[in-house]
């Protein structure tokens, strides 16, 4: 049997269906996603955008990344939050904020994006995560 697993925007207005396991889950310390999450790191958990499916109605932001590759972000009109971004780096994958599926079991990061940015006060068991 496939897992599947809904995560949604704060008022639940947009929602996203995902079939089978996420392909990475990882944390990113970049000086975006922090600002995205408001956090030091983001969560986030990757599908093949065939497994995924976005229910309702969203707008689109586009930012320009830090070497130059477009990264395409879904959010919900009514609450603001983003509930899908995709990365020109990996086509044919979705990403979702991990912590939008509110799931205290969700699969753990295993990979760790600028890692560099980490501020000095977060302690995470970093020898379990990839750095990439």
């Amino acid at each position: 049997m496939t897992t599947t697993r809904t995560a949604s925007c704060r008022c639940g207005e947009l929602t996203v269906t995902c079939r089978g396991e996420p392909a990475r889950v990882s944390i990113c310390h970049c000086l975006v996603c922090k600002r995205r999450s408001g956090s030091e790191f983001s969560w986030n958990a990757t599908w093949a955008e065939a497994d995924v499916d976005v229910h309702g109605d969203y707008r689109m932001y586009d930012r320009i990344s830090e070497d130059n590759r477009t990264v395409s972000y879904k959010f919900c009109p009514r609450c603001g939050n983003t509930l899908v971004f995709a990365l020109e780096a990996r086509p044919g994958m979705l990403s979702i904020p991990a912590g939008a599926f509110a799931d205290p079991g969700f699969p753990a990061p295993t990979v760790e994006v600028f890692g560099e940015r980490r501020s000095a006060w977060c302690d995470l068991p970093s020898a379990n995560l990839l750095q990439a």
